[in-house]
């Protein structure tokens, strides 16, 4: 494998006419192609079992600081070819590639200066590499595999159930088109205290992405924490008995043979940009999770946009339905995608007042009405909090409990509210925060949970703290300094129905991330 490694090395630097650093400080990439796409093409041609030259063995001992200029995707890149696991930071990587490379130019030069021992060497490392084979076979089932190779493509067709393409370096890796950049997501930002919720003041994805590393997830569905944020209890008033959210032990197996339906609701903060999002499929995300409805919010997709999404699906989720802001293009929009298909469907509230900026989305199955609902933000200053408090939270509350007449109601989506303390990281720095005010708790509490509607996260897991929203500007998801803002509401008469309320947290892609119910029918 090290040998391979320095062969590997050598034959690139051969191909690239000098080194990889002249080439990555004097000229930028060519914008035809990935980063880390010359990589990937140079390493595809190059045959690891023929010997090297002495020249290039030389050069490749007197170059190995030209591994500190590479791009993690070209070290990456790199190390899988010659059977290193590419975990860690690039200091990490250079690191493993440069005590490797220096073993394998250590061998390659022994091989040349001792032909008759050629065989000998060659079934040596052939047994070295067969023994590293074994182990990482006998460890995958407890490493994680990396997604952050792989690309979503084709920005004209980014469907969020799509038909995708494969790319086969491992079954279990999937990406949902062809063809498109790795262009980073814009973020949501706002003055607010260090773990409040931003407001639409935008600003690049690329500083909050350093904020944490993505490593190898077996059967991932996007990008990954490289650590477990969620499981340490992040708050700054912590009651007594109070716990940390973990869904790898408090999340439970779908019930046995009892009819069930599984609902997963995201509020995804740009369907596009999460799309283009390295690494992110949402066919593996169907698979995974294996729901039946999926509910987003804040969309931001213009009409044009939602119709080509519908020509596009993946078999079994035919089903959808869209609406978009009108007032303001590429703003709010909600959708739900189904594999059940509906009795009926709305859109909006039936309000000109609230629908035209496409905050609701209702269907009609045959035992219960479900809303997707995208409630407005009080904002920066909090100026649309009286608009909030008086008007809109009373108007979706009232076409609840209309439709409530008929069969029972789930509402589910970005609620924008932290209703109590244990619902935020830091309650006491943000009470004039959109979101954690006075007037938008007691708005939250009397139209909803006291008009007959139940909170079936907090009522499985009163003493548990998790949230579904961190800010990017202070890094909020890697210290799990966040807010719980997003909501499976039911009405009280299904309430015992519901066999699991769920927060997903280790999915990554927005600034939220999804929540899911499991209701037996």
């Amino acid at each position: 494998m090290q040998a391979g490694l320095a062969s590997v090395y050598v034959r690139r630097k051969s191909r690239l006419k000098g080194s990889v650093a002249k080439e990555s400080s004097q000229a930028p990439i060519n914008n035809s192609e990935k980063p880390g796409e010359m990589g990937v093409n140079l390493a595809m041609d190059i045959k690891v079992d023929k010997m090297e030259s002495h020249e290039g063995v030389q050069e490749a001992e007197k170059d190995l600081k030209s591994f500190e200029t590479m791009t993690v995707q070209e070290l990456r890149v790199l190390m899988r070819k010659a059977g290193i696991p590419p975990r860690g930071r690039k200091q990490d990587l250079v690191s493993a590639l440069k005590h490797s490379m220096e073993s394998g130019l250590g061998q390659s030069s022994q091989r040349l200066e001792t032909e008759g021992n050629a065989a000998s060497m060659m079934e040596t490392g052939h047994h070295k590499r067969a023994t590293q084979n074994r182990k990482v076979k006998n460890s995958s089932a407890r490493e994680t595999r990396t997604l952050s190779h792989l690309s979503v493509d084709n920005v004209e067709s980014l469907e969020i159930i799509s038909e995708v393409s494969r790319t086969h370096e491992d079954d279990s890796h999937v990406v949902l088109t062809k063809n498109a950049s790795t262009t980073r997501r814009k973020e949501k930002t706002g003055s607010m205290s260090t773990d409040m919720k931003p407001t639409k003041v935008s600003y690049k994805r690329k500083a909050a992405a350093r904020e944490y590393e993505r490593v190898e997830v077996a059967n991932g569905v996007g990008p990954f924490m490289n650590e477990q944020p969620w499981t340490v209890l992040a708050h700054k008033k912590p009651q007594e008995g109070w716990v940390a959210y973990n869904p790898s032990t408090m999340r439970l197996p779908p019930p046995d043979g009892t009819k069930h339906v599984k609902i997963l609701s995201w509020n995804v903060n740009g369907l596009r940009a999460l799309l283009k999002l390295e690494g992110f499929s949402a066919l593996q995300l169907a698979q995974k999770e294996n729901f039946d409805v999926l509910c987003l919010q804040e969309t931001k997709l213009q009409e044009k946009d939602a119709e080509k999404f519908k020509q596009s699906l993946i078999d079994g989720y035919e089903n959808s339905f869209w609406t978009c802001s009108s007032s303001k293009l590429g703003y709010s929009g909600t959708a739900i995608i189904s594999r059940i298909k509906p009795l009926f469907v709305k859109y909006g509230l039936g309000l000109p007042d609230h629908d035209h900026e496409g905050r609701v989305v209702t269907v009609e199955f045959d035992t219960f009405f479900l809303i997707s609902s995208y409630v407005p933000n009080s904002g920066e200053g909090l100026k649309r909090l009286t608009y909030r408090i008086e008007q809109w939270d009373p108007s979706l509350s009232n076409y609840a409990k209309e439709l409530e007449k008929f069969k029972p109601v789930i509402l589910t989506g970005d609620l924008n509210c932290a209703h109590q303390e244990i619902d935020i990281h830091n309650p006491s720095g943000n009470r004039r925060s959109a979101g954690f005010t006075d007037e938008e708790r007691t708005s939250f509490r009397t139209n909803f949970l006291a008009n007959g509607f139940v909170d079936t996260f907090r009522r499985q897991h009163p003493g548990v703290v998790g949230y579904t929203y961190w800010g990017y500007r202070h890094g909020g998801r890697k210290t799990n300094k966040g807010w719980r803002l997003d909501y499976f509401l039911v009405s009280d008469s299904i309430a015992d129905k519901v066999h699991d309320s769920y927060i997903l947290p280790e999915i990554d892609g927005s600034d939220h991330c999804p929540i899911g119910l499991t209701l037996k029918l």
